[in-house]
């Protein structure tokens, strides 16, 4: 590989440490990617900041073999058609962490400070001092919404402002947010606790939206939201509403679409900013270096950590990663995620064994919408690593003869903790969840919509679940429900023909005094 085309304002140290190894090197953003992809067909190499990386862009450079995303987000790269034309693509994730973290800092004390108001006021001759009251950081309650890179710098950025921390994140351990001093609650706890609600989560189908009226009622009058995450998360019409009711400051930073025009949040945003967050000379010039390394070490050495797209190994059915991808839902769901996740422990049989790291990725994946299930397995472990969570991958005892199979426990909580056990194979080329806990030969499919009861064992309960359902109008396409005799306890598993409802979910919960009842849904 020595041709690398760099169609973006990027830093040029890129150039230059590629350059002092030998590599030809175009860097140009006078003109679009595509026709920068026509002009450098022999490309072997892109690296890009926001740069729609399309399947048409791809068939343009026959001789492409990867693509560096300088920064976190890649889904401006079309990855499943790169991998089909056997192009890696690669991020540089953390690189432009700090300057978000400080950005959120910025925006705060712009809008406790009267910052941008006080500049244009002054600046006109006005002298309007007692109209600029202001607040201070020092000793108000910060909820960060997203322990991540960007949450946890921000936690720690915030040490000098005696700030008392609050974070929600399904993944993290209590002992990893005790370190960087965060006290984990809820989301409707931290909303109602805190006075600045900082936003560090990706946009998928789990988080579009979960900044909504029900949680921005609970926040106190005179609080603040800053968005320098994602523009879908928030429901800027909630958002609207809850201004109209009462005082709440809104900073933002993130758009739907970075391009001129106007901005559907002018009229809610206190201040807000021209997606700015990476956009710091050191965050370009850590992004642009880590991507030039990342580039070498690629073709010099073969590192493919920080790949995000990519395959199986030859000899792995994906199948496999599937069922390791919801064996972990249903384990986290079963949980139900009160609690942040303290271990886990895989056992893989037959020749799964031999393929262990590559259930990581998808194990990850199914734990925080953060993680992309086709990263790097090294990836995976220090994801895990990061968040305080142990990983333990047991040797197995092939005498037992589970065939293709692999059990996953996970811990949750510490005082007390809770655990569940799972089990699952394939057969037929379906998916198959095989045992939870000690209710051995549930085999059933783990697919569409399901509700899961578990209930100390007695005559009647299967019917008061299943009455429950047809009065909410919900068909069940099948029913598993194995007992445990030595323990006087009974699980029903009922697939159903649509999601159960939260409120059905409690209703049979209380009625037949369930140890745990929960509904999930997997595609």
């Amino acid at each position: 590989m020595q041709s690398v085309l760099i169609p973006t304002k990027l830093d040029s140290v890129a150039k230059e440490v590629l350059q002092q190894k030998g590599y030809a090197v175009v860097q140009d953003s006078s003109a679009s990617l595509k026709e920068l992809a026509a002009k450098h067909p022999d490309t072997e190499a892109l690296i890009v900041r926001s740069e729609k990386v399309t399947a048409e862009v791809i068939d343009l450079l026959p001789k492409l073999r990867l693509v560096v995303r300088a920064g976190s987000g890649y889904d401006t790269i079309d990855t499943k058609y790169a991998r089909r034309r056997g192009v890696d693509v690669m991020n540089t994730p953390g690189a432009n962490a700090n300057a978000v973290a400080e950005e959120v800092f910025a925006l705060a004390l712009a809008c406790y400070r009267h910052v941008v108001k006080g500049d244009v006021t002054t600046r006109a001759g006005q002298f309007e001092k007692k109209a600029f009251m202001g607040h201070e950081l020092s000793g108000k309650t910060l909820g960060i919404v997203g322990l991540g890179n960007i949450g946890q710098l921000v936690a720690r950025r915030s040490t000098g402002f005696g700030m008392r921390l609050l974070g929600y994140d399904p993944v993290i351990s209590a002992g990893k947010a005790e370190d960087i001093g965060v006290q984990l609650v809820d989301l409707e706890t931290l909303f109602a606790e805190s006075d600045i609600v900082s936003l560090h989560v990706p946009e998928n189908d789990e988080t579009r939206g979960m900044v909504n009226a029900r949680l921005l009622k609970r926040m106190k009058d005179g609080a603040m939201l800053v968005n320098c995450a994602r523009a879908g998360i928030v429901n800027e019409d909630d958002i609207r509403e809850a201004k109209g009711a009462r005082t709440l400051y809104f900073c933002n930073d993130v758009y739907p679409a970075d391009e001129t025009g106007p901005k559907s949040v002018a009229d809610i945003a206190d201040v807000m900013l021209p997606h700015l967050g990476a956009n710091t000379y050191e965050a370009n010039a850590t992004a642009a270096r880590r991507a030039a390394e990342q580039i070498l070490a690629y073709a010099e050495m073969g590192v493919t950590t920080y790949v995000v797209n990519k395959g199986v190994p030859d000899g792995l059915d994906e199948l496999y990663q599937r069922l390791a991808y919801r064996l972990t839902v249903m384990a986290r769901s079963y949980l139900g995620g009160a609690k942040p996740v303290q271990q886990i422990k895989c056992s893989f049989y037959g020749e799964l064994g031999q393929y262990a790291k590559w259930f990581l990725p998808p194990i990850c994946a199914a734990l925080s919408p953060e993680f992309d299930l086709l990263q790097d397995p090294e990836e995976a472990e220090q994801f895990l690593a990061d968040r305080g969570i142990i990983l333990e991958v047991r040797s197995t005892d092939e005498s037992k003869a589970y065939g293709n199979s692999m059990t996953i426990d996970m811990i949750e909580g510490a005082d007390p903790y809770r655990r569940v056990s799972i089990r699952g194979t394939v057969a037929e080329g379906n998916l198959m969840i095989s045992r939870i806990n000690d209710f051995d030969r549930l085999y059933f499919v783990p697919r569409g919509h399901a509700l899961v009861v578990q209930y100390r064992d007695r005559p009647g309960v299967l019917a008061r679940i299943t009455s429950a359902c047809g009065e909410a109008n919900i068909n069940i396409d099948d029913i598993r429900a194995p007992r445990d005799s030595r323990n006087e306890k009974a699980i029903a598993v009922l697939m159903t023909n649509r999601a159960v409802p939260p409120e059905v979910v409690a209703r049979v919960s209380a009625d037949v005094g369930a140890e745990v009842a929960f509904a999930v849904s997997m595609p």
